[in-house]
């Protein structure tokens, strides 16, 4: 048996999310730009000698059953391998903030398909791990790679990009009381702005050429994302936390841009290097305080999950 495994697994932010149209599966057609940061959850697997599966976690709040994405994977993983007698007992230690549109289930998803691999010494690619976690999870996918991606279809397409020339620090709030459904905030999407929906597969890939070619995406920009999220549309109005966070956010000096990540109700905002998001953070505490919003101070880093040494 091979010796115990952990691995970090990376929150994400969106630094751009177009809602294009519906599919023909009903889902939404997206074009994104995805972004690993160094809000990490941590993943510990050990092998047990009865095939077991199990998981804890020091977040009293996250069920820890067969609904759990961690617990899904492995059990996708143990299928698809053929060796029925695998097992695995996990602990997850949670940073990530659950259900704040930062793909913290997704990303601990992901660290299971990882760890268990190397755990089991299955041998599996990247891109094998990257069609079993599509299975699993939009996002999941991307939670593997990580790092700065193009995400289209469901999300679950990838075209990875060069590192942000720009070197891009965060502050990052949330509400701890407020999550937002993502179903419902895509049912919302669709209600309000349905009309203005993009037909045909012609006209989607229009709009994914239109955001390849996207000056900031390439080395020689250097430009700090302009930032677009078409859900932050529909959920701010509604969402309290969201317009109070992204009012804080955008009056800091130095802030480049702010917005909301996912379906939230998480929302960051750019600074020029990781020094000034800390010194904002220091600066609006008092505030953020007030608001009930807790905050951290992050960095973009190039990958996805990630074994630890």
């Amino acid at each position: 048996m091979t010796a115990p495994v952990c691995v970090t697994a990376p929150a994400k932010i969106n630094l751009h999310l177009e809602v294009l149209g519906l599919r023909a599966d009903g889902f939404h057609e997206l074009a994104m730009v995805m972004q690993s940061i160094d809000l990490q959850d941590q993943l510990h697997c050990e092998n047990t000698s009865d095939g077991s599966i199990s998981l804890r976690c020091d977040a009293s709040e996250l069920s820890c059953g067969e609904d759990n994405l961690i617990v899904r994977a492995a059990r996708l993983l143990r299928e698809r391998s053929g060796f029925s007698e695998l097992g695995a007992r996990m602990h997850l230690k949670k940073h990530i903030p659950i259900g704040a549109g930062l793909a913290g289930g997704s990303s601990d998803g992901a660290a299971a398909l990882v760890a268990l691999n190397e755990l089991w010494g299955l041998g599996l690619d990247a891109s094998q791990l990257e069609r079993f976690a599509a299975e699993l999870g939009s996002d999941m996918p991307f939670c593997v790679a990580g790092g700065t991606q193009l995400c289209f279809g469901r999300g679950e397409r990838l075209e990875p990009l060069p590192p942000l020339e720009a070197q891009l620090g965060i502050l990052l709030v949330k509400d701890p009381d407020v999550r937002v459904s993502t179903p419902w905030a895509y049912s919302e999407c669709r209600r309000q702005r349905g009309s203005t929906y993009l037909q045909d597969e012609a006209a989607f890939e229009a709009r994914r050429e239109a955001l390849r070619a996207a000056q900031w995406l390439h080395p020689l920009g250097g430009e700090a994302p302009p930032l677009r999220n078409d859900l932050q549309t529909v959920v701010e109005p509604l969402t309290p936390s969201v317009r109070d966070a992204l009012q804080c956010l955008a009056s800091l000096p130095n802030c480049l841009q702010a917005a909301m990540s996912g379906s939230g109700p998480s929302c960051f905002a750019l600074f020029h290097n990781r020094g000034e998001a800390d010194r904002a953070k220091d600066q609006v505490q008092t505030q953020l305080d007030q608001l009930g919003l807790r905050s951290w101070s992050c960095s973009l880093i190039p990958h996805g999950v990630k074994l630890m040494a």
